[in-house]
């Protein structure tokens, strides 16, 4: 088992106390967006490995020697690298809208991107990596996202309560919002939603014109009620990118709100911006992201149109289970991972980590210890581990004298155990 030191991401979105609060850890100053735990070669955990505790990139470790790190299942079904990434999110503004495309887009657009000779750092670039990137993420603080479209139905009666409000004002409503009650219209929900989505990312000045007036009407006091965390929404994000087509685009998508501990998952194709919180993130080791406004980055409209699926989905929440070991496991449906939540209380024995294949570890309360059959390893708060596949079977235990309440989170690949 190995301690690691994980690389902090400063992207302006990112809280500047909510990671150095929950590990422990000073401040550093700045924005702290992302704490990233795992092996991706853009910003990999650095191990202590070795009698001197030389410094080596995860990446370089695994690489030495892939089927004793990963395990043979991990390395038959994703190849020699660790196929998921970990991290820490604190989000105190908006994130960009994105979507995230399947295995088969990626592969393809990358190869078409370099085929095309786009340098891999340009910023047109759509595709980094080869890699899908599905993801979860479980709220450690009260969680605020958009995520996924909802049935154009409900969105028309937003729509509608919107255009009735500026009625009552005696105020002419955007003729955007009429068509896009007819866009909504149509009886095929999924072309429904295309429609309206591909004319406000398409809309240009019409677009940032209505945007506009809707939030200045709803600034002026029109009642926000029964849509209020919707129309708080566009309020705000209108106030971060006055005039982008994302803070109307937000009014087609579920907006939720999710309290400690809930969690939901994040398929291919699916439209979604986190807006506020601090949580536990997770996914297939990738940096592929498209982008859908709320940005001043590059947005590839026809790209984005091919990657997003339209059809409308309730909010993908993902429960716990716990099982006869006492482990509470977050399962999404997708191969590269899964997420173990660990709280020890004072009387509690030790949990083991439900591990298939490579593993890491974050601690974010209290003192732990990990043991296996071949060593073990203290871990505070704030501290993370990687663990070999070969290491299993590993137990977590709160460490000697504690008396803190222990929380700390695993992951690990989403084959069947064993494999």
């Amino acid at each position: 088992m190995y301690e690691i030191e994980n690389v902090l991401r400063d992207y302006a979105w990112g809280s500047t106390t909510a990671i150095a609060a929950l590990l422990g850890r000073p401040e550093s100053g700045g924005p702290e967006a992302e704490l990233w735990i795992g092996a991706h070669a853009d910003s990999p955990s650095v191990a202590r490995s070795g009698r001197n505790g030389t410094p080596t990139p995860l990446n370089e470790l695994i690489d030495a020697d892939p089927a004793h790190h990963l395990g043979a299942g991990s390395v038959a079904r994703f190849g020699p690298r660790l196929p998921f990434l970990a991290k820490i999110l604190a989000a105190a503004q908006p994130l960009s809208l994105q979507v995230h495309p399947s295995l088969e887009q990626a592969r393809a657009g990358f190869a078409r991107e370099n085929d095309a000779g786009v340098p891999a750092n340009a910023a047109n670039r759509n595709y980094r990596d080869d890699n899908h990137k599905p993801e979860m993420i479980l709220a450690l603080t009260p969680f605020e996202a958009l995520c996924g479209f909802r049935p154009p139905k409900q969105t028309r009666q937003l729509l509608q309560h919107v255009a009735g409000r500026f009625d009552q004002a005696g105020r002419t409503a955007p003729a955007l919002l009429g068509t896009l009650l007819a866009d909504l219209a149509g009886p095929d929900e999924g072309q429904a939603l295309r429609t309206a989505f591909e004319r406000l990312i398409s809309g240009g000045g019409e677009v940032a014109e209505a945007t506009a007036v809707v939030a200045a009407a709803l600034i002026s006091g029109a009642p926000l009620e029964p849509y209020r965390p919707e129309l708080a929404t566009v309020v705000s994000l209108n106030e971060k990118y006055p005039g982008d087509p994302g803070v109307l685009i937000s009014l087609l998508l579920n907006r939720i709100s999710l309290q400690p501990g809930e969690a939901v998952y994040l398929p291919a194709g699916n439209v979604h911006a986190y807006l506020h919180g601090l949580g536990v993130e997770v996914m297939a080791s990738s940096d592929n992201v498209l982008r859908g406004g709320l940005t001043p980055k590059f947005v590839d409209v026809p790209e984005l149109l091919r990657t997003i699926d339209f059809q409308p989905v309730a909010v993908p929440m993902l429960a716990a289970t716990r099982n006869g070991l006492d482990q509470e496991i977050f399962s999404p449906p997708f191969a590269e991972f899964s997420l173990q939540r660990i709280a020890l209380g004072p009387d509690a024995g030790p949990v083991p980590i439900a591990q298939s294949g490579a593993a890491v570890v974050v601690v974010v309360a209290g003192d732990i210890y990990l043991d296996s059959p071949k060593g073990d390893l203290h871990l505070s708060r704030g501290g993370s581990a990687f663990l070999p596949a070969a290491e299993a079977p590993v137990n977590v235990h709160r460490a000697a004298g504690s008396t803190e309440e222990v929380l700390a989170f695993a992951v690990t690949t989403g084959l069947p155990a064993g494999d």
